[in-house]
């Protein structure tokens, strides 16, 4: 046996409250687990902070609790989704992502495979986006008082001189686009928190969008909103973004991409697309005249595949969100009553 299977074992041991009381126990499931995966530069050091330089820009910093149920779902787990959507939201200000934090509440008896497993995963989800995770703090709470393990990650991002991108920048006449199909990542948690089988496995769209965002400003340095539909959809996204800069949407639903696999477990789940969470999805508001050429830069990059040009913004002083249909008619996409799928991300 290595070192590490005669002092923690991963195989088969589980998280106990020693491993949050600062003693051994804590001392060697840090250097053992998170150090060992998550290892970089800054992260050993071994301070309680981290120091590092930062480049010119404005900063940003973003914190994000995550509390998904299941932990591990079809396309990813709660440990990719820590990573993944804390530079999401980094991201949608218009930021280049530089480092991220951890901190993690874990039940008493959760089992460290699954454990080691999870962190594997964000390692690898850092390490993928480059950016690193460059500290972290780890708390035990009792069996019974948590629900196997909630991770909070914080990311720190720079602004290049010369983007301002804000909710209240949108104004009528601007487009909207949206980078793919919507409800991948809702379908999927409930399909495994019920198990719910279809056709085919429908997995999680969750995804870093650092570097399509960073192609998009490349090309167009004006775009005016960028913003990632997690909880509540793009209804919910939308609706936060006209409330913001006091207009209105148009969307056309024929535009709206989603998979005929989501659409018919929606469908089939009472379920509105619209509503349903994403992760690894972005909605722009640019200028019309810039419309093309940021669709056919998102088409290029992997996470914008299927992109598409989804509505306009319209004057509207009620800053309603509607919807042309499908039989010729409009509705309105009104807010989220009620939360259609709670512990979603």
């Amino acid at each position: 046996m290595n070192k590490m299977d005669e002092t923690v074992s991963f195989r088969t041991g589980s998280v106990d409250m020693t491993h949050g009381g600062g003693g051994r126990a804590m001392a060697e499931l840090i250097r053992d687990l998170f150090h060992r995966h998550l290892s970089n530069p800054i992260l050993d050091q071994g301070h309680d902070a981290a120091l590092f330089g930062v480049p010119a820009g404005r900063l940003v910093l973003s914190t994000d609790g995550h509390v998904i149920s299941p932990l591990f779902f079809p396309g990813g787990d709660i440990g990719s989704l820590a990573v993944h959507g804390t530079m999401n939201d980094v991201a949608m200000a218009g930021a280049r992502p530089l480092y991220l934090t951890a901190g993690f509440i874990l039940e008493e008896g959760f089992p460290l495979a699954d454990l080691e497993r999870i962190v594997m995963s964000m390692a690898r989800a850092a390490d993928e986006a480059g950016v690193p995770i460059v500290t972290g703090d780890t708390k035990v709470v009792e069996k019974g008082k948590g629900d196997g393990v909630f991770i909070t990650t914080t990311g720190l991002g720079v602004v290049p001189d010369g983007v301002h991108i804000a909710a209240e920048k949108a104004r009528p006449g601007q487009a909207i686009l949206l980078s793919g199909s919507i409800g991948d990542h809702g379908v999927a948690i409930l399909s495994s928190r019920e198990n719910l089988e279809f056709e085919t496995v429908i997995r999680s769209d969750s995804a870093a969008l650092h570097t399509l965002v960073a192609d998009m400003i490349h090309e167009v340095p004006g775009i005016s909103v960028l913003r990632d539909p997690t909880r509540g959809g793009l209804a919910a996204t939308l609706n936060e973004i006209a409330r913001a800069a006091g207009t209105g949407m148009l969307l056309d639903e024929a535009a709206i991409p989603v998979k005929p696999d989501v659409a018919a477990a929606c469908e089939l789940l009472g379920l509105d697309p619209l509503y349903v969470a994403n992760e690894g999805k972005l909605i722009c508001l640019c200028e019309a005249a810039d419309a093309e050429r940021l669709l056919a830069v998102m088409r290029r990059h992997p996470h914008g595949a299927d992109a598409a040009l989804i509505g306009e913004v319209v004057e509207d002083d009620n800053a309603l969100v509607r919807m042309r249909t499908g039989f010729g008619g409009q509705r309105v996409v009104d807010w989220l009553a009620g939360e259609q799928l709670p512990r979603i991300c």
